[in-house]
């Protein structure tokens, strides 16, 4: 039973991608992605390896909230800030505040999922990466070296083969931005960790020296300097 379980996870995940592929990013898609993993043996080992970190076990049986943030407040925040350049990324993108999809937080990989869901922007303001074909692929890359978030880790492995295949004038940029996306996630402190809710006001320089990200993407052609000035 279990064998074709996957196999019926895996036949889903692959019309998944293709609706992705197909819409652009379609973030209803990506959010069925997300949740085909759920009760899978991968996101078990993500849990695993997320609970190993130094203060992964507590944050997670705590049940640290998701992200809910307050977009107007943000927006208050000194320029340069983490608050004040999250909220501008989000306005500037025609997101909803509230676009996260709801989902429980009863079990570990439920409210891992969902953090990782609600704060994936904020690794794009803090790691630099633009919010591009390219600029994805490459924040996918941290999460997915991190902690080995399923989704994350076929998103990212199936960028890189699509455009080798089907589009290979798009190869260079995207295998540049992923080993640039992994090599951030072997430098820093796991992003997937941090409360970000902590230092909403604090400048995203500062951030960075804490967090150890030394190179971010900001001013590669797929980073975010050319998409928020």
């Amino acid at each position: 039973m279990g064998h074709f379980t996957e196999l019926l996870r895996s036949l889903n995940n692959l019309k998944l991608l293709a609706a992705i592929g197909r819409s652009g990013g379609d973030l209803s898609s990506i959010a069925d992605l997300v949740d085909n993993f759920l009760d899978s043996p991968q996101m078990a080992d993500c849990v695993r390896r997320f609970r190993a970190l130094p203060g992964g076990a507590e944050l997670m049986d705590g049940r640290y909230p998701p992200l809910q943030p307050d977009i107007e407040a943000l927006r208050q925040l000194p320029k340069g800030s983490l608050g004040q350049r999250y909220a501008e990324l989000i306005t500037s993108l025609g997101y909803d505040p509230e676009f996260f999809r709801p989902r429980p937080v009863r079990s570990e990989a439920q409210w891992l999922t969902q953090r990782i869901a609600t704060t994936h922007d904020i690794h794009h303001v803090v790691s630099g990466f633009g919010t591009g074909p390219q600029g994805e692929t490459g924040v996918l890359a941290i999460t997915a070296t991190q902690i080995g978030f399923p989704a994350y880790v076929l998103l990212t492995s199936a960028a890189g083969l699509a455009s080798f295949r089907f589009q290979l004038e798009r190869f260079e940029g995207i295998s540049t931005a992923i080993g640039h996306g992994q090599a951030i996630a072997r430098q820093c402190h796991c992003l997937a960790l941090t409360r970000w809710e902590e230092g909403w006001d604090k400048p995203i320089s500062q951030w960075r020296q804490e967090l150890g990200i030394n190179d971010p993407a900001e001013h590669e052609p797929y980073g975010l300097a050319a998409q928020l000035p």
